[in-house]
């Protein structure tokens, strides 16, 4: 399955909110399981259930062999208490004939009914492992498919959506619905099936047996609804209100746990530990609320049962006195019973674990329902020829926004010739890394054009246009792996001497050697096994083997310290030769020698030139220049 596109320039990179989903972790009594965790429900329930069936009909061979399958195991399974019924009333009536002298125990007839039963039971058990080998093979092709279908969409979606949503949101959806999705439906699917005609089957029995019976068994069906109607909801309210609960006071400890050093610093133990004992006890009254109804529950469904037990065994044992139903019909009614109550509350709980399926489905179907990328234009190169990439880039009266509403480009033109380096600078909000991102087509310009040697780069698909980029931004975005691995990564055919002459170039391959494993050395998932200077060195290493003609720097250098600075940007110096280079900078020092600096505010080039031709024009590039000027030297004073 791809990853999550990886970060375009400006993308929402939100961790989410503290009060994530948790499991609670706490049992309540049997039968209550499916209100100790409160099914979310659906927005759309009917429409996304017909949904979630459309996307069975490639497993709808498998969905009819497991209803086949559960429909014949049920069928065997509720026949045997009253074909046992036949070898009671044999054994009763042997026993009395037995006791008048008249005849003896008919044992060929009872062994007869018991082979039939064991070969009745053998069938059922075979049949129930067919239908849930069938449910599990179903369930299983479905996910496979529909993780596919989530990963194939992400990779289709514009950047926009990554900006709205924090990762944690997008990951939920491929991770913890689609495996609750996983889950859930494969209980559902197996047990609604058994249970629902399990009842069916029940219910039939009883009638056969005896009608008088079976009304006075069924009567205690609507008391146990009517009673967990009024008392789910409640219990719900407060597991619901539990899990939120728990969710603050996890992410209070996983808070207070990764700043510990800071917490402590600051002398703030006394505080986190009142804010956690604070939660806490608001979370021991909620769950002692929602265990507490929830405990209530079973013992009133118990009693319910007994009660109805009761009525049956004395009703059945006045039908029995008058001669009206044999003592085996009885045995076997009363088997019924005890067996009634299980796919009865089994059914129950399916209902709302069913709530929480179709809402995970819903979460996904949303996922997968998002505006994708434009098409591309029709006859859109795929690929350009190298030897003719020159590396100019020239934009055109180019509008655009983030909202329509709220205008940011709406007349910017700017051009940057082959192997030139053009700095783009500016205020928090001018519209400089929104250049970048109109470049590389993660958004689509909305008014004027933006070519590539005279092409615009709508006449490329946007594969082949990101070819021609190589990009080190100021997130160094490695990945768990090895190092040889991420400075490959793009150029998988990449030779050893190949990487090895690039992390030279980037002035990484002296660090890389003193490390145990050398190229070998594996990244953490973060790479903080790592200095920051040496990631920066290792993404610079890595454009440095894409060898792309153009190249984005978006603020490089600017978490590291001066003689890291140096260093990184004599690697970038050695990797800019030949290339047409953006950069994006706030550090002023490093962008002197650019050959065109491009000085943006509110979303328009409102000055450009060389260093020296800014700094005489006395401008807005001036004037920043000279402030960051003037705090560096205050920094160098105070060091001093």
């Amino acid at each position: 399955m791809a990853g999550l596109p990886g970060p375009g320039i400006g993308n929402n990179q939100g961790s989410g909110s503290r009060k994530g989903q948790t499991q609670s972790g706490m049992g309540g009594p049997p039968g209550a399981q499916a209100m100790a965790n409160p099914a979310e429900k659906a927005a759309d329930f009917k429409g996304t259930t017909k949904r979630l069936f459309r996307a069975m009909r490639p497993e709808r061979t498998l969905l009819i062999v497991a209803l086949i399958c559960a429909l014949f195991s049920v069928v065997a399974a509720v026949s045997g208490p009253k074909i046992m019924a036949l070898a009671t009333n044999k054994i009763a009536e042997g026993v009395m004939l037995a006791m008048k002298g008249a005849g003896s125990m008919d044992f060929a007839y009872i062994g007869k009914i018991i082979a039939i039963l064991i070969s009745l039971y053998v069938v059922s058990s075979i049949l129930n492992w067919g239908q849930q080998s069938s449910t599990v093979k179903l369930t299983q092709s479905l996910v496979k498919r529909m993780r596919n279908e989530v990963s194939n969409k992400l990779d289709r979606l514009p950047l926009s959506y990554f900006d709205k949503y924090t990762y944690g949101e997008i990951l939920s959806k491929i991770t913890i619905d689609i495996d609750l999705i996983s889950s859930n439906l494969q209980q559902v699917l197996s047990q609604l099936l058994t249970s629902a005609l399990t009842i069916i089957g029940i219910v039939i029995m009883m009638f056969s047996i005896s009608w008088v019976l079976a009304l006075v068994a069924l009567i205690a069906i609507p008391a146990t609804l009517f009673m967990t109607s009024k008392l789910a909801p409640h219990s719900q309210k407060y597991f619901s209100q539990q899990q939120t609960k728990l969710g603050d006071i996890n992410g209070i400890v996983e808070e207070n746990y990764a700043a510990h050093t800071i917490v402590k610093a600051f002398n703030q133990e006394k505080t986190s530990l009142e804010e956690f004992n604070q939660h806490n006890t608001e979370l021991y009254g909620v769950a002692y609320k929602a265990q507490f109804i929830a405990s209530v529950m079973m013992p009133l469904v118990n009693f319910i049962s007994n009660v109805e037990y009761a009525i049956v065994v004395v009703v059945a044992a006045l039908l029995s006195a008058s001669g009206r139903l044999p003592i085996g019909d009885i045995l076997a009614f009363i088997q019924y019973v005890q067996q009634f109550n299980q796919p009865l509350s089994q059914t129950a709980q399916i209902a709302n674990i069913i709530q929480g399926t179709i809402a995970a489905a819903e979460r996904v179907f949303v996922l997968l329902d998002e505006p994708e990328e434009s098409l591309e234009q029709e006859g859109a190169a795929t690929s350009l020829d190298p030897s003719k990439v020159r590396g100019h880039i020239v934009g055109s009266h180019v509008a655009f926004s983030y909202n329509p509403e709220k205008p940011l480009i709406t007349d910017l033109n700017f051009e940057a010739k082959p192997g030139q380096t053009v700095a783009i600078v500016g205020p928090t909000g001018a519209g400089k890394t929104t250049i970048v991102n109109l470049l590389m087509r993660f958004y689509e310009i909305q008014g004027g054009e933006i070519t590539l040697d005279g092409h615009s780069t709508k006449e490329l698909t946007r594969s082949a246009l990101r070819s021609e980029f190589g990009m080190v931004l100021q997130d160094t975005w490695l990945f768990s792996g090895t190092i040889r691995e991420n400075i490959a990564y793009g150029r998988s055919d990449a030779t050893e001497e190949e990487i090895v002459q690039a992390a030279k170039i980037a002035l990484a391959d002296h660090f890389i050697r003193t490390l145990p494993q050398g190229y070998d050395t594996i990244l953490t998932e973060d790479a903080s096994n790592i200095s920051v200077g040496q990631r920066q060195l290792l993404t610079i290493a890595r454009a440095v083997l894409a060898d792309a003609p153009i190249l984005i720097l978006d603020e490089a250098t600017s978490s590291v310290d001066t003689r890291t600075e140096r260093m990184i940007q004599e690697a970038m110096n050695r990797l800019m030769a030949g290339r047409t280079n953006f950069v994006i900078a706030h550090r002023l020092s490093t962008i002197r020698d650019a050959d065109l600096i491009l000085v943006m505010d509110k979303g328009s080039v409102i000055e450009s030139g060389t260093h020296e031709e800014l700094l005489v024009k006395g401008g807005f590039y001036a004037n920043l220049y000279n402030s960051q000027f003037d705090e560096a030297l205050e920094e160098e004073e105070l060091l001093a």
